[in-house]
């Protein structure tokens, strides 16, 4: 799902601060070609100009230009510059005030803020590098309401993925992902997973040994690009690897062998509305549906998902459960639903308010 990111305030700011400065330069410009033509050349363009300024900015070190009381008009030129240019340059210092305190110091506390709730996380996913291929994995989370934090050297990418997003929902950390403290920083001892996605195959695999080696629990998935780096990533202690060039190629040959199916998946991770994923969803131990039949149990009625498969604790995966199959401790349901729904038979399963029909 590709992202469309909107221009920064900052650069929003920029482009006042430019216009404000242009708009300042005519003012001064014609402040002082009216001086000059007044004068008839007696007055130098420096003098005059130097007059437009103290004029603007009221300092008022007086008439400083030779003969100015005789000059018809010259005062009343003056009082039409203070009266309607002196707001230009309000106008320019406001602006350019506005780019220090919003670019620096506002810039200061949106990370301040971001570095504490970043700080009280667990159990979330970190992406590491959101770009061609982090940008989707960070959409698709935020589809399925998965807490996450993303890491990236670039500020400005994250900045407009947090507008994006909204703040509430975009967690980042502005760092080197391959570094030992940028990691802890998004909280690598207590996070669910780690997806590595950043460009070069060989600071992926950087990625997956330092995590590994951070929290030997978490699972990790990595990307590559080159084939001969899927062994070495797995060997590092990646649980799965993706190529990227074995996914485009199998969507390849799926285009063109199996249109509908493909249009089906695409229409289904597309659609807001009904926001259809499949999911997963493993029973603890101690949960009523432990020892019932499928039929039995009140999956369907209390949280409207569709089992369309079962993987026993053993690894059996069981397609198209019949309903007489035996719930069991570790089995893991996967389901058709939307998110909403996987997130109340989760929460049902764990506290038991969902068991016999």
């Amino acid at each position: 799902m590709a992202a469309h990111l909107s221009d920064s305030p900052r650069r929003a700011l920029l482009r006042r601060l430019f216009t404000a400065a242009m708009i300042l330069g005519l003012v001064l410009v014609f402040g002082a070609t009216g001086y000059h033509q007044m004068g008839a050349g007696r007055w130098s363009w420096g003098d005059c100009f130097y007059m437009t300024v103290i004029t603007l900015s009221t300092v008022g070190y007086g008439e400083t230009l030779p003969g100015f009381e005789t000059v018809y008009f010259a005062r009343a030129w003056t009082v039409g510059l203070i009266l309607l240019g002196s707001g230009t340059l309000v106008y320019f210092v406001s602006t350019f005030t506005a780019l220090i305190v919003e670019g620096d110091l506002g810039g200061a506390l949106r990370r301040n803020r971001m570095r504490k709730r970043v700080e009280g996380m667990k159990d979330h996913v970190i992406v590491c590098g959101v770009g061609t291929t982090g940008i989707h994995v960070v959409a698709e989370l935020i589809a399925t309401e998965t807490p996450f934090v993303a890491i990236d050297t670039d500020l400005h990418r994250l900045e407009r993925m947090q507008e994006e997003y909204g703040e509430k929902r975009m967690h980042w950390v502005v760092g080197d992902a391959t570094d030992d403290e940028v990691l802890r920083d998004a909280g690598i001892e207590t996070c669910r997973g780690v997806v590595s996605a950043l460009h070069d195959d060989k600071d992926n695999l950087f990625v997956t040994v330092t995590a590994r080696a951070l929290n030997p629990r978490t699972r990790i998935v990595a990307k590559a690009i080159e084939p001969s780096a899927v062994e070495k990533m797995r060997r590092a202690g990646a649980d799965c690897v993706v190529s990227t060039n074995y996914i485009g190629g199998m969507r390849l040959v799926s285009e063109m062998i199996r249109p509908q199916v493909t249009q089906f998946l695409d229409q289904m991770l597309r659609d807001r509305a009904q926001n259809l994923r499949i999911e997963e969803v493993t029973v603890p131990a101690d949960s009523p549906l432990v020892g019932l039949q499928l039929r039995e149990s009140a999956i369907r009625k209390e949280s409207d998902v569709l089992v369309i498969a079962v993987r026993e604790a053993d690894g059996e995966i069981v397609h198209n459960p019949p309903p007489s199959i035996v719930i069991s401790q570790g089995m893991t349901l996967i389901v058709l639903a939307r998110t909403k729904d996987v997130i109340r038979l989760r929460e049902g399963v764990t506290s038991g308010s969902i068991g016999r029909a």
